[in-house]
């Protein structure tokens, strides 16, 4: 970690003062704070209380709201595990258990030597991966319990210098070297691509992408040749000497050839628009960016003016990627027809659920296109300022994100009436939902707010505001640029265009799958993902993240739709599926749910805050045989009362999960507590198929 002053008033004043002016500034003031103090300390509050002018015990509310604010400095390393159920479905809880036991610490707390301190996370992204962790920052993938307690005892050794190529331009002609493209995306760092690059970076010109979203070959990197690119993966650093002395730099040589990237099949197979070109340009170059299409949407919203744009994205059909599936059309029209004093855009990139990881892709692989996207919708409503809202346990893609946007600012890409600001959120999953989504960007808890008023007509800071997921606003530069009827052609039912299915969990080929609408769960599990990583069958995949329903394999007939999904009580949310195989509980899952939503409601309704930890006391009698009939009974009408009663939709969505795995696998809530299907792993323990990974 980066050096922790000790406490100084001063620099706390002078922390505070940098914010002075800026609109909602209290949690970019605490994540100041914590960076060079190391937590937010208590003397801390009244400055900030009198600089806001809010009360202390306002201050002291916002501050213990959110999951990231320390009370106190965190050892010289901090380390960061993954507890979703993406990094559950293939070891996650055994890697998890091992770390606690090998520092001999419990989450949140630090070793007695001050090295190490150890903290639960809630999703990194990394779901094709896992399990994951976060050391220092830095993202570590397919970890098992000998591995993850190697990088910790690895913790203090130096980082080693990695080759970029930022404000490089790679040479081109007879007399350059061959030029070698290897990805900067997150999971592929956390799989060793900066050491890749490293070993590289002496023999050929590196230019660093995003990724295809070919998680399982990742770190996957390509050749440039006068026939295209041809890739090789998974590639380690110790792999680069046999493949040089095989001619790599020429592309000849066999060690782990995969061909050219588009004939792979999980590729060959695909309806790229709005993944179009990550893994294919440097992130940071604008230049790549026109090369391959962008800013021609741009361009064609100001030549037909505000209300012909808005017209173009309704009749695409465009509905909303985060989850509710509302038309981005009509919300576009409302907002731009409400009066107010000013308009915003806001962009929803709090990526919260597991099995999702679409939005990082973006921020880390082409996040021109957000910008894009953005500055379409100002135009088409009248906003003057827009907010980008990206959740803290991306550091990368926030990195990635601001460089772009500053070279988009320098080159007048955002013209001069409109801005764009990024906010880093502070580990709460409620402010996914968009009503307390504002409230964190306007300086307060993450609480929801009752609709109506609807944002669009009285949203961030009283004003009309759209607030889109970040698929949905990079999705518009290609409505424009390609027109409405061409988008229209693509997908069933009331779902147009394509969606970006995430492929996580418990599955063999992990990556991002963007398709039509139609395509159905079985295709999509067994086709392109090809069944299970660890090679068992697959017994439930869950599909929407936490507050998604479990379905099995009967229902994998399933086509990829809204409206199919609605019917039969599930959601597609963000697009994620998290594959299980036969050694999953259901019971264990259904508990996880409702323990998810206790540690993330935002306490503002009953139902929530109350029914989430009744329901966890619920199963856990259930599991222990206590009267099960009894508790099942009241397990159902608890989460009858949780879906009709709650605010939002963590609370109104978290019974979905749970009533799935009542309904398709009651089996698993009537086993003695401890039981194991005979031949398979425990619950809790890595699938064995996947123990000599």
């Amino acid at each position: 970690m980066a050096d922790i002053a000790s406490w100084n008033e001063a620099q706390a004043h002078s922390i505070i003062a940098g914010h002075a002016g800026r609109e909602g500034a209290a949690l970019p003031i605490l994540h100041d704070l914590q960076a060079a103090f190391g937590c937010v300390p208590l003397d801390a509050e009244p400055l900030i209380a009198t600089a806001l002018n809010l009360s202390r015990a306002e201050v002291h509310g916002i501050v213990t709201f959110y999951h990231d604010f320390r009370r106190k400095p965190p050892g010289r390393h901090v380390v960061r595990v993954c507890r979703a159920e993406a990094c559950q479905s293939v070891g996650g809880d055994q890697v998890a258990a091992a770390v606690r036991k090998a520092l001999s610490i419990d989450w949140h707390e630090t070793t007695p030597d001050g090295s190490i301190t150890l903290e639960p996370v809630f999703c990194l992204g990394l779901c094709a991966t896992g399990p994951s962790a976060l050391l220092d920052g830095q993202p570590l993938g397919r970890l098992t319990p000998a591995s993850m307690t190697a990088a910790l005892n690895q913790a203090d050794a130096p980082l080693a210098t990695v080759a970029t190529n930022a404000g490089v331009t790679p040479g081109t002609g007879p007399g350059a070297p061959p030029r070698i493209y290897v990805p900067r995306d997150a999971a592929a760092l956390a799989l060793g691509a900066d050491a890749v690059a490293e070993a590289l970076a002496p023999h050929a010109s590196i230019v660093r992408t995003g990724s295809r979203g070919l998680f399982w070959l990742e770190p996957m990197i390509e050749v440039e040749t006068a026939e295209g690119r041809i890739a090789y993966g998974p590639v380690q650093a110790s792999d680069i000497p046999t493949l040089l002395a095989g001619g790599l730099l020429s592309a000849q040589a066999t060690h782990k050839r995969l061909g050219r990237p588009e004939d792979i099949p999980f590729l060959a197979r695909q309806t790229r628009l709005t993944f179009a070109r990550c893994g294919i340009v440097d992130p940071l170059s604008l230049d790549d960016y026109r090369a391959h299409g962008g800013l021609q949407g741009l361009a064609k919203a100001r030549a037909i003016g505000p209300v012909a744009t808005v017209e173009t994205v309704l009749a695409s059909g465009l509905r909303g990627r985060g989850g509710a599936g509302f038309p981005t059309g009509i919300k576009w029209k409302t907002t731009a027809e409400a009066k107010g004093e000013r308009k915003y855009i806001v962009c929803n990139a709090d990526e919260g659920d597991s099995g999702t990881y679409a939005d990082r892709m973006l921020l880390e692989g082409d996040p021109f296109s957000l910008i894009e996207g953005m500055a379409i919708a100002a135009l088409a409503i009248g906003a003057s300022k827009g907010y980008v809202y990206t959740r803290s346990e991306y550091p990368h893609a926030i990195a990635t994100f601001n460089q772009a946007l500053e070279i988009a600012r320098n080159a007048g890409i955002l013209g001069a009436d409109f801005d764009i600001e990024q906010r880093v959120g502070a580990g709460a999953y409620v402010c996914g939902e968009e009503t307390s989504l504002l409230e964190s960007l306007e300086g307060r808890r993450g609480q929801v707010r009752a609709k109506p008023p609807l944002p669009a007509h009285k949203g961030l800071f009283g004003c009309p505001t759209v607030i889109n997921n970040l698929v949905t606003l990079a999705s518009v530069p290609v409505i424009l640029k390609d027109g409405a009827e061409a988008y229209q052609t693509i997908g069933m039912g009331r779902s147009r265009g394509t969606m970006p299915i995430q492929l996580a969990g418990n599955i063999r080929h992990g990556g991002l799958f963007e398709a039509g609408f139609g395509i159905t769960l079985g295709e999509l599990v067994n086709d392109v993902g090809g069944g299970t990583r660890s090679g068992l069958p697959v017994r439930a995949v869950q599909v929407g993240g936490p507050l998604g329903a479990y379905f099995p394999p009967a229902l994998f007939d399933t086509p990829f739709d809204y409206e199919a999904f609605a019917a039969r009580d599930g959601l597609i949310g963000h697009g994620g599926i998290v594959v299980f195989d036969d050694t999953v509980n259901l019971a264990h899952q259904a508990r996880f749910a409702m323990e998810f939503c206790a540690a993330e409601s935002c306490g503002k309704c009953t139902p929530c805050r109350i029914g989430s930890v009744r329901g966890m006391e619920t199963v856990d009698k259930i599991i222990a045989g206590q009267q099960v009939e009894d508790n099942l009974g009241l397990l159902r009408d608890l989460c009858h009362t949780m879906k009709f009663g709650s605010l939002c939709a963590l609370g109104g969505f978290i019974p979905y999960p749970v009533l799935s795995a009542l309904d398709h696998f009651p089996e698993d809530f009537q086993r003695p507590q401890g039981y194991t299907r005979p031949g398979h792993a425990p619950q809790g323990q890595t699938p064995r198929g996947l123990a000599a990974e």
